[in-house]
């Protein structure tokens, strides 16, 4: 059998970390036992999906030096390998759930199911599908279908008994079906949820091996089950351990860059990034802590992998890419990467226009500049000092501001100016009262040029992460704080 492993990520944002390090086990597995690994793009979630997203997934997995033998841009003998592309296949697979009455047509409102859930929630009861359609007549269903209600396809889960689940590192996992709702696999638009999809792609796809993270454990028990109703054989499972953050939460953006890009455009190596994500709960027989990607495959063994959350620590990373630029870069191949990476025309021109304005000699142009080529800059806390707002006050703007630019689509700068302009009217500032604190954030200074020319060009990434480092400075957000600021910035969302 040849060993068929998968990364499956959704192109609906920046090119997560996490993303990267089940990628790069997926990768390790298939290559130590002589397999393939594939990439297949789950956008199914065609509001929030772009093509800019997708792309961005490819080229950071090649940047760390991951490659795929079958993918979108690769082809293979299984494609299509984008969701939105195998409607036919789904509709196919969801018409033999039906017939067998292994799912079946809801019809019931977002209205009532609002009520069911607020309902549960005041009876301390478990959320979950109370079962109303699962009983319609056929004829009944007919009707409703022939008369244009919208509905959508759910998965029929047993109400008793307990589903036993292998994995690979934790053996034998007990979930009572009682916890098991029963599951949308179709939506009212017609695209499938990723438990349908998933389960139909990595047969069809030939996979033999799903390794994934732990946040999927409660969901392997709806797969199983699809596997079941299908009678396919199901793949074999390894849940991996979430990354964490030095605090042991979740690895989330809120409290560290989470973007693979975030991470190339701060200047490490990317041999380093991919051998510090190896040491993420696995280790190399001798314990050693640097090592290529080629050692790891030599080497590799999965039940190696210690089921205690790995802790991402930025400092830690930094230490080894440091390690890895001394002892295997020369001058010469140094040069390039820095010339190539960094201190390139395709990154330089768009900015020069507005350096060229504002310099008397060449030599002022990298004091003038030095921010657009640093990571993290180091900021004062006199230097937000706002001559409208205390500094709670300039605290709560950058973080009003940091969400609006996680949440925008699009990364130019009318849309930054028209997200902070409007953000500046809700919260009765003028525009140059709220741009002060954010040219300090992204500059260093509130005597730059156009802060969001400097935007634009960072990317959003170096962008997030400098204003959510200015807030910091300002003494962070605690979760009171934040909770508190978060109702806020809804309130002022929804006027």
């Amino acid at each position: 059998m040849t060993i068929r492993t998968r990364v499956a990520p959704s192109p609906t944002g920046d090119p997560h970390v996490g993303t990267a390090y089940i990628a790069l086990f997926n990768w390790v597995f298939a290559r130590s036992h002589g397999g393939e690994f594939i990439l297949r793009i789950e956008d199914t979630d065609q509001q929030r999906s772009t093509p800019e997203s997708e792309q961005m997934i490819l080229d950071s997995l090649r940047w760390l030096g991951l490659e795929w033998s079958e993918g979108p841009d690769v082809g293979g003998s299984c494609g299509p390998y984008r969701q939105s592309e195998r409607g036919d296949i789904y509709a196919e697979h969801t018409d033999i759930l039906l017939e067998k009455r292994a799912a079946f047509r809801c019809f019931c409102s977002v209205e009532r199911l609002d009520v069911l859930r607020a309902e549960q929630m005041t009876n301390k009861q478990m959320p979950g599908y109370d079962g109303h359609c699962l009983h319609l007549k056929d004829d009944e269903v007919q009707a409703k279908v022939a008369a244009g209600e919208p509905y959508v396809v759910r998965l029929k889960v047993p109400s008793e008994g307990v589903c036993s689940v292998n994995d690979m590192l934790r053996g034998t996992i007990d979930i009572d079906w009682a916890q098991i709702d029963m599951q949308v696999l179709v939506k009212a638009d017609g695209m499938p949820t990723y438990h349908l999809a998933n389960v139909v792609d990595d047969h069809l796809m030939g996979i033999t091996h799903v390794i994934r993270g732990e946040e999927w454990i409660n969901s392997a028990p709806k797969h199983q089950l699809l596997y079941q109703y299908f009678g396919w054989d199901m793949p074999t499972l390894c849940h991996m351990p979430l990354l964490r953050n030095p605090d042991k939460s979740k690895l989330s953006k809120r409290k560290n860059p989470t973007s693979i890009n975030y991470y190339r455009r701060m200047g490490y190596l990317p041999e380093a990034v991919l051998n510090y994500l190896g040491r993420m709960g696995w280790s190399m027989p001798d314990e050693r802590e640097k090592f290529t990607l080629n050692e790891m495959v030599e080497h590799f063994d999965i039940q190696r992998l210690s089921l205690g959350g790995p802790i991402f620590d930025q400092e830690k990373l930094a230490w080894l890419s440091g390690r890895w630029i001394r002892e295997n870069l020369t001058v010469d191949q140094f040069a390039d990467r820095l010339f190539g990476e960094w201190l390139n025309d395709d990154y330089i021109k768009p900015f020069l226009p507005f350096a060229k304005e504002r310099v008397e000699r060449f030599t002022d142009f990298i004091a003038l500049s030095g921010f657009m080529f640093t990571g993290m800059l180091d900021i004062k806390l006199d230097a937000l000092t706002h001559k409208k707002l205390d500094d709670t006050g300039v605290k709560r703007a950058l973080q009003f501001v940091l969400w609006r630019l996680e949440a925008l689509r699009e990364w130019d700068k009318d849309t930054i100016f028209a997200e902070i302009k409007r953000l500046a009217t809700a919260i009765d500032l003028k525009v140059g009262e709220l741009m002060q604190p954010i040219f300090v954030a992204i500059a260093g200074t509130s005597s730059s040029w156009s802060v969001v020319d400097s935007m634009a060009i960072l990317g959003p990434d170096m962008s997030r992460a400098r204003i959510r480092y200015a807030i910091d400075v300002l003494g962070g957000v605690s979760k009171k704080e934040g909770k508190r600021l978060d109702k806020e910035y809804k309130q002022l969302s929804e006027s």
